[in-house]
């Protein structure tokens, strides 16, 4: 019987069962039927009427092995794991060489967190088994849970080797590669798998990604070619060659592909930011911006696209623009380190030291240890004249970079200021230390406490002759 006559004879049979349950009249199936009709829901999530099914085919079919192991499928999604257990055996005492038995109470036995006897069970299986594809999968998934990931990635392998066209084993054995930082290995692999199946665009889709990582872009570009080639509609393969493309700089040719996939469905906000990227590494600036704002209008959470639009301001120094779409992302999500430090530079070009005092401090709240936010933060108090507030903040700078000479050149400033010597001299020497040659910091910050007596003495120790 081919698959469609099948599909028609399960479509037949749902229809049958779905008017029974209407009217309440009583047809008969056979036990497969009911299989196909429990498995059927199951697969759609309806749980209801798969036990409604069940309990139909169970009082017409008492004594059948394959609706009782259907039933432990269900008493097992149940979580009632002990009756599924109780059931099993009472059928491997009537089928002791039936597969799903084992397979079952392996299921059972994952279900426990005890991985490795599930697998010595699903070997067991192996040896009654018609299909070895199947339990191969399921031991390389108890594999993966037991983050044994040779094992898993071995079992996967000898899952392709009976079921060439497994596509989710496929992408499982590059799963175990990319966790194993194998990419040479897989490449090995997928291209063995190739020669034997040259129309799997899958694999070469896994071939271009491992290239792709490698930073091999060429050979990449040329396996998502085959990707897309054989299959027109392979949405992933379209994304990654595009992508390819902006790395070797074909900017209008990655557009391009792009382009085929929003044709392939819904414009993603990825794409639209990638095509806006694109075109404004080509100079078209204007349509740069419309994809822009098209991004943004697509996903106003998309972080990416508001500074997207706000460093293109920037880099044309059209501040004014640049702070009004920063102000837009910050009353969407106050709380992006991203946007607080990109207000931060914006107000500080405009000279408003206050606003820029802001967003350092708040982007170092929410996250941001970059040492230049906390150098410009401190930076903007001690033009403000906040020097207890900026000795604070360098301090706590202190946590995150304990051996760095701009933050001591900066203390050292300070505490001089402060006419704390002791602290200031400290902080000096630390500075002199690490780096004397850029001693010019200290003139920078703090004219009139270079100048001191003080520290030309201190310097004397460091200066080279």
């Amino acid at each position: 019987m081919n698959l469609s006559h099948e599909e028609e004879d399960r479509s037949l049979s749902l229809s049958k069962f779905e008017s029974m349950l209407k009217t309440n009249k009583v047809f008969f199936f056979d036990s497969e039927e009911f299989e196909d009709i429990i498995l059927h829901y199951l697969d759609s999530g309806k749980i209801n009427l798969a036990r409604k099914a069940l309990k139909l085919g169970l009082d017409q079919h008492p004594k059948s092995t394959g609706l009782k192991l259907v039933q432990v499928e269900i008493l097992v999604f149940d979580d009632k794991l002990d009756l599924a257990e109780r059931l099993l055996n009472e059928l491997y005492a009537i089928e002791p060489t039936n597969e799903e038995i084992y397979i079952q109470k392996a299921n059972i036995y994952s279900k426990r967190d005890q991985h490795d006897k599930a697998v010595d069970l699903l070997k067991t299986a192996l040896t009654y088994t018609d299909d070895y594809a199947d339990v191969y999968s399921l031991i390389g998934m108890e594999y993966l849970f037991m983050d044994n990931l040779e094992e898993a990635k071995e079992s996967f392998i000898k899952c392709l080797d009976e079921d060439t066209e497994d596509h989710s084993a496929l992408y499982n054995v590059v799963y175990c590669f990319d966790f194993l930082d194998q990419n040479r290995e897989a490449i090995t692999f997928l291209n063995s798998f190739i020669d034997k199946n040259p129309y799997s665009e899958v694999a070469w889709h896994q071939l271009g990604r491992q290239h792709y990582t490698l930073k091999e872009f060429d050979l990449a570009l040329r396996a998502f070619d085959y990707a897309t080639l054989i299959d027109e509609s392979f949405l992933g393969a379209f994304l990654e060659k595009a992508k390819t493309l902006e790395r070797l700089k074909k900017y209008q040719e990655a557009i391009d592909c792009y382009t085929i996939t929003m044709e392939l469905d819904d414009p993603t906000s990825f794409a639209l930011l990638r095509v806006g990227k694109c075109y404004e590494k080509l100079g078209n600036t204007q349509k740069a911006l419309k994809f822009y704002l098209r991004t943004v209008h697509e996903d106003p959470l998309l972080d990416k696209a508001w500074i997207a639009i706000t460093d293109f301001y920037i880099r044309r120094k059209n501040y004014q623009k640049a702070l009004y779409y920063v102000n837009k992302a910050i009353g969407i999500d106050n709380e992006n380190k991203l946007y607080w430090k990109r207000y931060a530079v914006i107000n500080r070009a405009l000279g408003f030291h206050e606003e820029a005092e802001e967003g350092y401090r708040k982007a170092v709240e929410f996250g941001d240890s970059n040492l230049d936010t906390w150098l410009f933060w401190t930076d903007s108090l001690i033009t403000l004249g906040e020097y207890d507030s900026a000795i604070k903040a360098l301090i706590d700078a202190t946590e995150y970079f304990p051996e760095e000479y701009e933050i001591e050149y900066r203390l050292s400033g300070l505490y001089l200021m402060e006419s704390q010597n002791d602290k200031g001299v400290f902080h000096l020497n630390n500075a002199l230390r690490l780096n004397y040659r850029h001693h010019t910091l200290l003139e920078e910050f703090f004219p009139g406490i270079f100048a001191s007596d003080l520290v030309q003495d201190e310097m004397k120790k460091y200066r080279k002759h």
